[in-house]
């Protein structure tokens, strides 16, 4: 076991600039180059003589966050890790290893790089990943446009899901020793807004499968992810292969979520496998993509006598909420919906209690 001593000492700069740095003692073999290496300089700076509270503030987290890389530093010594003495990996081009990774993840991750890269300007080295850098791109998702949309915002719901996604990439980073700190540690989340979860009620269910659509697949995909919850995502890329028979009987769809890249066993009613058609080979859905959808799904559903903004994901809604409130088993409808948490599943429950709370005050009697 190594009996190297780690020490977190400072260097004052003729500008009034305070270098944070690491002092090893003795000095450590880097098992790459076979050199010695005594210090390691963080890259954190304090303000010589802060006057505000804020700024008081500032050099208090930038001295816990070189404390724990301090810490990190001597747990690793301890374990005869010394990855973070190679700082070859730092010069290396952030941006061109996050493209290099996007086919591993869903297709948020590519969205998310789009926003590093135009934030980044195309260029960023791995060492230039630090909290100021991290937060600046936090800040510029909470402000920043649609990527095909200039005039339009992105939501704090979507911001968030960038954000997290931009996390995990950082935490990739670091378990390939790309950052040589957990930056994660010290990053705040974005939070996410409630958002109000539509849905069709059962008779507006009845009145849209009893409406006329000018697009039959249209109106049979809508259909289909009311009975199954399925995604746009999922229906767009479901194949005839994918219907197979279920041991308990009847028919199931086996497919690997695109969202979630998991493998899922969903069974299927007879109802929802009528509305695939006649069986054959490819797609099910075959003609329908993104951009019927968006044009076509709403004219459809108003012509049905529905006023609600529904959108596709919305039949998702549908299902969850009338699947609970016909006294479906919540963790089996997280199953069916391929939640990873039963907890995401939590929201469509407490729906259905306040439609409840609603039902108790229908029926009553005038009081006199």
């Amino acid at each position: 076991m190594s009996t190297t001593k780690v020490t977190l000492r400072q260097r004052e700069y003729p500008s009034g600039k305070i270098s944070l740095y690491l002092d090893f003692y003795p000095a450590l073999l880097n098992p790459r180059t076979r050199e010695y290496s005594r210090r390691e300089y963080l890259g954190i700076y304090l303000m010589k003589s802060p006057r505000t509270a804020a700024d008081r503030k500032a050099n208090a987290v930038k001295l816990k966050q070189a404390q724990a890389i301090r810490a990190e530093r001597e747990i690793a010594i301890i374990n005869e890790q010394y990855g973070f003495l190679d700082k070859s990996k730092g010069k290396l081009d952030a941006v061109e290893y996050f493209y290099s990774i996007l086919n591993e993840h869903d297709k948020k991750w590519r969205i998310v790089y789009e926003h590093f890269n135009y934030y980044t300007k195309g260029k960023c080295r791995f060492e230039d990943l630090d909290i100021v850098c991290c937060n600046g791109f936090r800040d510029y998702l909470s402000t920043a446009s649609r990527l095909k949309s200039d005039h339009l915002k992105l939501s704090q719901n979507s911001a968030a899901g960038y954000w997290s996604c931009f996390r995990a990439f950082l935490a990739i980073a670091y378990k390939e020793g790309y950052i040589q700190e957990n930056l994660n540690e010290n990053l705040d989340k974005l939070e996410t807004k409630e958002t109000k979860r539509e849905y069709l009620t059962s008779e507006e269910l009845q009145m849209l499968y009893e409406s006329h659509c000018d697009y039959p697949v249209l109106k049979a995909a809508s259909l289909f992810s009311c009975l199954t919850g399925l995604r746009l995502s999922d229906i767009l890329q479901l194949q005839w292969s994918h219907i197979q028979d279920y041991q308990q009987g009847g028919k199931c769809i086996r497919i690997k979520t695109e969202k979630t890249d998991t493998e899922a066993l969903i069974p299927i009613s007879d109802q929802a496998l009528r509305l695939c058609g006649e069986p054959g080979e490819g797609k099910i859905f075959k003609g329908l993509d993104r951009n019927l959808v968006n044009s076509r799904l709403k004219p459809w559903v108003k012509s049905a006598g529905i006023d609600k903004y529904i959108t596709f994901h919305c039949f998702r809604h549908t299902y969850a909420t009338l699947m609970l409130a016909g006294g479906a088993d919540i963790y089996t409808v997280s199953k069916m919906l391929t939640h990873k948490n039963v907890s995401t599943t939590q929201i469509y429950a407490d729906l259905v209690s306040e439609k409840k709370k609603e039902a108790s005050e229908i029926v009553k009697f005038i009081e006199k």
